[in-house]
């Protein structure tokens, strides 16, 4: 294995890091929920009092962000190498995960193992686990 060192950029991601963490350890402080983005999403799809402004709120800084990053420097090229059959499958593949394993990455592996939690241990090494298997198999296996 070797390291394509032109787009090797070690400071730009820990301190994106640094601001998720940030942006969750100030969630749970302030309003005392976890940012698991299905979670919040999920809460739409089934409203309860109170909980639709807060949520719609975080879901428009999620596109937001992008949006004003913009503003201030140009966004990465978005390349995509499948097609629209096989993302549909990979989104209703994601989303069976999520249900089943009663959250997301984000929840469980950003918010959940800061707080120690076993579960989200377990969950968080599910999802690499299935996510190496699946690199593995397309990328050795089909060939693709």
């Amino acid at each position: 294995m070797t390291i394509d060192w032109t787009h090797f950029t070690p400071l730009p991601a820990l301190a994106g890091g640094l601001l998720i963490g940030l942006a969750a350890a100030l969630f749970i402080l302030f309003n005392g929920r976890i940012a698991g983005i299905s979670g919040i999403v999920g809460g739409l799809l089934r409203p309860a009092r109170g909980e639709v402004a807060w949520r719609l709120a975080f879901v428009a800084g999620l596109v937001a962000a992008p949006l004003g990053w913009r503003l201030a420097a140009a966004l990465p090229e978005i390349r995509i190498e499948a097609g629209t059959g096989m993302l549909v499958v990979a989104g209703l593949l994601v989303g069976l995960g999520t249900r089943y394993g009663a959250g997301c990455t984000s929840g469980h592996g950003v918010c959940g193992l800061s707080r120690l939690s076993p579960r989200s241990l377990a969950a968080t090494l599910a999802f690499m686990a299935a996510g190496f298997a699946t690199v593995y198999v397309v990328r050795h296996v089909t060939g693709r």
